[in-house]
């Protein structure tokens, strides 16, 4: 009877002993591979730190490209230029000519057109002129867009509705005045939302969007190599 207790203890004994072997390899296999897991994970965000960095760099010297064109071919197109400088922002002056033509005469004419112009300029770069669609959340404005991400005009606004300057009366100046001076205001909020002034972008005005940097690139050289052929002539 002793015997078999003894041989008995001794079986328990050892499958204790085994069962803690199996369990003390099973979690050392787990934490080696949690380790490995936590190096591949760390290693990953340094790949991923050191992609974005890459990408902050590219990112600035892709700007940096895009800046020197512009100054570039600020001084190089000219109105035939399919890629040049445009001003987002900026009022188109040539509507406020045009009308001025048609209610004035003589010296009159470019008076009343650079009264007229440098009213609305100014008036468009004015921070506290919203004749938009608005909620106003503190010291915030937000502006309503429709389906196409166009601005929802405020079509009650006085200025804008009137578009006029005073001469002793009103005089109301037509749709062509006031679509340049809405397309002025579009053009900041696209291209300027952190403030009312012209911002140059690198155009293409042959499909009336921005151009690419190849574009600019290849507008730049060629316009460069025209300017070696009139010298060597």
């Amino acid at each position: 009877m002793k015997t078999f207790t003894e041989g008995y203890k001794k079986l328990i004994k050892d499958k204790d002993e085994e069962l803690e072997k199996m369990f003390k390899d099973k979690n050392e296999e787990l934490e080696k591979a949690v380790k490995e897991e936590r190096r591949e994970l760390e290693d990953l965000e340094h790949i991923n730190l050191a992609l974005c960095i890459k990408l902050r760099q590219n990112n600035d010297e892709i700007q940096e490209a895009h800046q020197e064109l512009i100054t570039g071919l600020r001084g190089l197109s000219d109105e035939r230029s399919k890629i040049r400088v445009k001003k987002m922002g900026h009022v188109d002056e040539k509507h406020f000519l045009k009308v001025c033509k048609e209610r004035f005469s003589g010296q009159s004419v470019a008076l009343q057109s650079d009264r007229l112009y440098s009213k609305w300029e100014k008036r468009v770069r004015d921070p506290l002129w919203h004749p938009f669609k608005i909620q106003k959340c503190g010291d915030k404005i937000k502006v309503y867009f429709d389906f196409f991400s166009q601005v929802l005009w405020d079509e009650e606004d006085e200025k804008l509705k009137n578009l006029s300057i005073k001469w002793g009366e009103d005089v109301k100046w037509g749709e062509d005045v006031k679509n340049a001076v809405k397309t002025a205001l579009e053009e900041m909020n696209e291209f300027n939302t952190s403030g009312r002034f012209v911002v140059p972008v690198l155009w293409n005005f042959e499909h009336g969007r921005k151009a690419t940097l190849k574009e600019g690139i290849v507008a730049h050289m060629k316009h460069q190599i025209n300017n070696l052929k009139r010298k060597r002539i």
